[in-house]
């Protein structure tokens, strides 16, 4: 199938919008053009993000199916589960959210503040396990799917990050061909994409995507996950997937799949200190705010890289 040929619910305003950095590049020497593209500006649905793309297809898939229940997995403070409640909610249904203990944080009102409390308002069934950080998929998902199951309900399962799904990479797939687009209106090309990976599938689509334009570019991965070699395989196991799925016609290499892991800070979800200066730098040169637990360590990574040449 063509990329066009799969069904999805729209569920942002449109195309994100691109803009210059310029402060940021004047900052860094002026050598690098740096410009943004503002997937947290993406939807109006519980503040966006990058999860909102991958959730078109997968609540079209869930509607098609006659499922009632999005069953998904995240962190205490996952934006992908407070992603996923919001598309529930927009499209009808039910949602059954585990939210894992994936970040080791102290503060005593860490799971009923943020995120979480965002999820809870929108309705999510919110069950809390204890369990630490990992990618793969996990015995607590899968006991939540079944108690759906067990009380006659139809669960539909996200996985973390809505990744590591038949349909997980379309969504970014397609923000491959949304970019082209923008650079034809801007006049202009970006040679290098960088963006954090963890789950894996933001980084897949891209790299499936941009696999089957003319014009090459880098696509940079990030690790945010300190789980370097089970990240790398998952973004290309989800790459090689998606490819196949949107008739790319040829095997995507390894070395088209690149994940750089000297800015995880050695752990899942905590910034150090060359995150949170990153963090600052852009806030205060662009009043462009970044996360410590992705995008914060892919700046850092950024900067780093620019001034390194």
């Amino acid at each position: 199938m063509a990329l066009s040929d799969y069904p999805f619910v729209p569920l942002l305003f449109g195309p994100s919008p691109i803009h210059r950095l310029e402060r940021l590049s004047e900052e860094l020497g002026g050598r690098v053009d740096i410009w943004a593209k503002r997937d947290d500006c993406n939807s109006g649905l519980a503040y966006g993000g990058n999860k909102m793309r991958k959730l078109e297809y997968l609540a079209a898939d869930a509607l098609a199916t006659g499922c009632d229940t999005l069953v998904s997995i995240g962190g205490v403070q996952s934006n992908h589960t407070r992603q996923v409640v919001a598309a529930a909610a927009r499209v009808g249904l039910k949602c059954v959210l585990v939210q894992e203990r994936w970040v080791d944080w102290p503060d005593a009102v860490y799971d009923k503040v943020g995120n979480i409390l965002l999820s809870r308002i929108m309705g999510a069934d919110i069950r809390l396990s204890q369990a630490g950080f990992d990618i793969a998929l996990r015995p607590s998902w899968q006991d939540a799917i079944g108690s759906v199951e067990a009380a006659g309900g139809r669960p539909y399962a996200i996985p973390a990050g809505a990744s590591d799904h038949p349909l997980g990479g379309l969504g970014f797939a397609r923000w491959a061909a949304e970019v082209a687009e923008q650079e034809g209106e801007l006049g202009m090309f970006f040679d290098t994409v960088v963006v954090c990976s963890v789950t894996g599938s933001t980084q897949a689509g891209m790299i499936a995507g941009f696999a089957a334009q003319e014009r090459q570019r880098a696509i940079l991965g990030i690790d945010g996950s300190a789980t370097v070699a089970q990240t790398w395989d998952q973004i290309a196991r989800i790459a090689r997937r998606t490819a196949e799925a949107i008739d790319l016609g040829r095997d995507l290499a390894d070395e088209e799949i690149v994940l750089l892991d000297e800015w995880n800070a050695g752990v899942y979800g905590i910034p150090d200190a060359k995150t949170i200066a990153a963090i600052r730098l852009c806030a205060r040169l662009e009043g462009m705010l970044t996360d410590p637990v992705y995008e914060g360590k892919s700046m850092a990574a950024l900067i780093d890289l620019v001034r390194s040449g």
